[in-house]
């Protein structure tokens, strides 16, 4: 009975989750791109499979007036369960050894969806964290989040593609989308590889350079970012 009870009570709804179900309701894109709140977000995980791997660490940075408020940050890491599997610690250098006092995911996690709040998310490749973040957001507060994700990989897509859009005998297939290697393309500030806040920092100055240079920096609207994310017109 007792732990009939624990596992009913983990279904109710959290008011942090109502919260943020109200203030995306009625949610307007129509403003100019400044006027909103940005998240950028990065997990560090043991695996790619979001029903079975687990966080093991959270970063994340706000950017407010399209600036990047390097003095807003949040970090920390989270001690997975099942343990930390040798191929992830090649990969995060996150050794078991410094995850052994870390806080479990239940611990922190009321403070990370207090971070990002009513925050519009980014990310590169994000529905790959944000898979992560709402599987824990529905298991711990009963919910996932409703704040609307842009995807830096899908805007530095298009990005390219309107590189060539003159140039229709130069396509170059062999472009790597890989937040580093982007960095590097476009001479934006290098940032430490595979760690959850270096990555969102990173995440953040390709995000800024992006939408200055989309449209020769004639995105005024948040629905107009939206837009020009789908307008990639190839498939992969």
């Amino acid at each position: 009975m007792l732990l009939q009870g624990f596992q009913i009570f983990r279904r109710k709804v959290h008011p942090l989750i109502r919260e943020n179900h109200e203030f995306f309701r009625a949610f307007d894109q129509s403003l100019p791109i400044s006027h909103y709140e940005f998240v950028v977000l990065d997990t560090e995980l043991t695996g790619l499979n979001c029903r079975k791997d687990e966080i093991v660490s959270i970063g994340a940075v706000k950017i407010r007036d399209m600036r990047i408020r390097l003095g807003e940050t949040f970090h920390t890491y989270v001690r997975p369960r099942c343990g930390m599997p040798k191929d992830s610690t090649l990969i995060h250098r996150i050794t078991p050894q410094s995850l052994e006092h870390a806080p479990r995911i239940e611990e922190v996690f009321e403070e990370v969806v207090r971070f990002i709040n009513n925050c519009l998310i980014v990310g590169h490749y994000i529905g790959l964290d944000m898979g992560f973040i709402n599987r824990a957001a529905k298991e711990l507060l009963g919910g996932r989040l409703q704040n609307p994700c842009i995807d830096t990989l899908r805007l530095a897509q298009v990005y390219q593609e309107t590189l060539w859009e003159n140039y229709y005998d130069q396509f170059n297939y062999s472009v790597s989308y890989g937040l580093n290697d982007l960095a590097a393309q476009h001479g934006l500030p290098r940032f430490p590889a595979h760690d959850a806040l270096q990555d969102a920092i990173q995440a953040a100055y390709l995000f800024i350079f992006l939408v200055k240079k989309l449209k020769q920096g004639k995105l005024n609207t948040l629905k107009e970012l939206y837009m020009a994310g789908r307008s990639w017109r190839w498939i992969f």
